[in-house]
């Protein structure tokens, strides 16, 4: 497996592919840290995991290093994840004894309540744009709650993969609780036969997210899948036009744009399209692209060589369609992974930028009549992941967002996630919730027990 770094596109690191025999002795050494790991009290769990939170604070600038290598992100969004990384740590120290608490039940005679279990090794099979905070949202509640890990990462980030194991391993975690497997795809379906996994959890495409839950289907173990997201951001003609526009910027293009949760469909009301999209674009053309790890630099290269050239793809299907490039709509002439910030206007049902999920730095913008025009495009995705509605109006906001078809939806407030909220999709974005009281109740076994 090589490390390619997108600024360059040259090979900087190769990691050697753990076997079938190795692969079997992570699941023997998982299993039975499991049945000890179990056992142990939640003031031990949470020293380890404030201990887990320290490592990557006191080594944010090296891990963060790996991770602009690896897939490009600009050094300051780098840094910002890893220290992320380390809140979601110490939220879940300090919040799953209380989330796994027994639940009291009224029952009509003895007393019931629910108990909350562990129920063992949970794979999880993690993508390359946020490489470290889509891992700890799975490891640091699954942790918490006596469960243990196996991370099967994306292949371009194989260092990161190792760096997140280190974490553990330096924060004191009993040997085999958090393990890293540098492995193809073509393993998992193996792995997710085998009875010592109980789950899994994917963050990943359709069709990945597809195969891993018909696999798991079949074994009659429980997923959780966070897939793709085509965000709406809606600005209603009563909203702040200088703050939504600068919002729309920082929305669109967090991570280059490579982002799940990225604001992508922006459906303007007609009374402040023009003031909305001159800002926007201008905001957007101000923008500097370089070398991330560059001082000033607001965006890198993207993860791949490929994933530029697929989204080119897009672009130009989308302009044979109909739309109209108001920004960019190319690549630049130089080497790395790059793409220009672009917009797009004139979207047009049938085209890419309309029904697909554009995975990078490009904007696409539609104009609404009305509110019932915007709902009717903001709802017309597959995707239900995220969302954002811009009003001066709160209580005209608060009725709005219950129309919209999404896992969150945010009112004046660029959509990110964060330990204390669940985050999760409907439709083709998924199912199941990662963070919060949600996410560490997904693998558990919720037991009844009723006393007569």
């Amino acid at each position: 497996m090589k490390s390619i770094n997108p600024l360059t596109n040259k090979p900087f690191k190769t990691y050697d592919e753990h076997t079938a025999q190795q692969i079997e002795e992570a699941l023997a050494k998982a299993d039975a840290t499991y049945h000890a790991w179990r056992k142990t009290s939640f003031d031990e769990r949470s020293r380890l995991m404030h201990k887990a939170a320290d490592v990557m604070r006191n080594n944010k600038d090296r891990y963060a290093q790996i991770m602009t290598d690896e897939m490009g992100k600009v050094k300051k969004e780098s840094v910002s994840e890893v220290e992320k990384c380390a809140m979601c740590f110490d939220y879940y120290a300090d919040h799953a004894a209380e989330f796994l608490a027994d639940k009291p039940l009224e029952v009509p005679e003895g007393k019931a309540y629910i108990a909350y279990d562990p129920i063992g090794t949970v794979l999880a099979i993690m993508p390359w744009n946020f490489p470290y905070w889509q891992v700890i949202r799975f490891a640091a509640p699954n942790l918490m709650a006596g469960n243990v890990g196996i991370l099967k990462h994306a292949s371009n980030v194989s260092g990161c993969a190792l760096a997140l194991e280190e974490v553990f391993i330096k924060a004191g975690f009993p040997e085999g609780a958090f393990q890293s497997l540098l492995i193809s795809s073509k393993h998992i379906d193996k792995m997710l036969e085998d009875p010592r996994v109980k789950a899994a959890t994917l963050t990943g495409s359709e069709a990945a997210g597809s195969k891993v839950a018909q696999k798991a289907g079949e074994q009659i173990k429980k997923t959780v899948l966070e897939l793709g997201g085509s965000d709406p951001f809606i600005v209603l003609e009563d909203a702040d036009i200088d703050k939504a526009s600068e919002a729309a910027v920082k929305s669109r293009m967090i991570n280059c744009g490579q982002s799940c949760i990225a604001a992508k469909r922006f459906i303007i009301l007609k009374e402040v399209a023009d003031a909305f999209t001159d800002k926007f674009v201008q905001k957007m053309s101000a923008l500097r692209q370089g070398d991330p790890n560059e001082e000033g630099v607001d965006y890198g290269p993207m993860a791949r060589e490929d994933l530029a050239d697929d989204l080119l793809e897009q672009v130009k299907a989308s302009v044979d369609k109909g739309a109209k490039v108001l920004l960019g709509g190319d690549r630049p002439d130089k080497a790395g992974a790059f793409f220009n910030a672009t917009v797009l206007a004139n979207v047009q049902p049938g085209s890419p930028a309309y029904d697909d999920e554009l995975f990078g730095p490009v904007a696409s913008i539609f104009i609404a009549d009305n509110e019932e025009e915007a709902i009717r495009i903001a709802n017309a995705s597959r995707y239900g992941l995220g969302g954002a509605v811009w009003t001066t109006d709160i209580a005209r906001g608060q009725a709005f967002v219950r129309r919209v078809e999404s896992g969150a939806v945010y009112i004046n407030k660029i959509v990110a996630s964060h330990p204390a909220v669940p985050f999760g999709g409907i439709k083709l974005s998924g199912y199941g919730r990662e963070l919060s009281h949600l996410g560490i109740h997904e693998f558990v076994n919720q037991k009844t027990v009723w006393i007569g």
